[in-house]
């Protein structure tokens, strides 16, 4: 905010503890014309009492302590992990459980991504969909240049009748 409707807030706030005193009489009435409840009125009154003018200025509503703020190096190995690899917050609320033994859940990690700006990613580093990342080849004759692998894949814990897995890829 700047120093002007910082300053504007605070002749308001005067204002009002004026009107009880030269108007209304009444703090109830003053408070109900005003739109502000009898609490509101009577913090300003003490703060006008001990500091004048000056104990009328808005104050930051950050609170003295916050025992579950996210560490200042937790959060740093977020962001290093966002501009170097481009990780969104699941992977790298995954990656900070597994190779740092730092559990932040991934809501968590987008909240301060969120505060810093980077939640999302640029354009050219957001995950493209099938049809755009992948170019087709066409070939004068069918087959031509073309390889296919294939891969037996057991699963694991298999119970019962054994099924067969297999795994088809397609090399151009």
């Amino acid at each position: 905010m700047s120093p002007r409707e910082l300053e504007r807030r605070a002749r308001h706030k005067l204002a009002v503890l004026r009107h009880v005193e030269e108007v209304s009489g009444s703090v109830a009435a003053t408070c109900r014309y005003y739109g502000i409840s009898r609490q509101c009125y009577y913090v300003w009154r003490r703060r006008f009492d001990e500091e004048g003018i000056e104990g009328l200025n808005d104050r930051s509503s950050v609170p003295h302590h916050q025992p579950t703020k996210t560490d200042p190096e937790v959060i740093e190995k977020i962001l290093w992990l966002r501009q170097q690899y481009h990780f969104g917050p699941q992977r790298i609320s995954m990656y900070l459980a597994r190779y740092h033994d730092v559990t932040i859940s991934p809501s968590g990690v987008w909240r301060i991504l969120h505060k810093l700006g980077l939640n999302r990613l640029p354009a050219s580093q957001r995950y493209k969909r099938t049809q755009t990342r992948w170019k087709r080849y066409e070939k004068q004759r069918p087959g031509h240049q073309l390889q296919v692998d294939v891969k037996f894949i057991e699963p694991l814990r298999q119970t019962g009748k054994k099924k067969h897995y297999y795994l088809l890829h397609r090399n151009r």
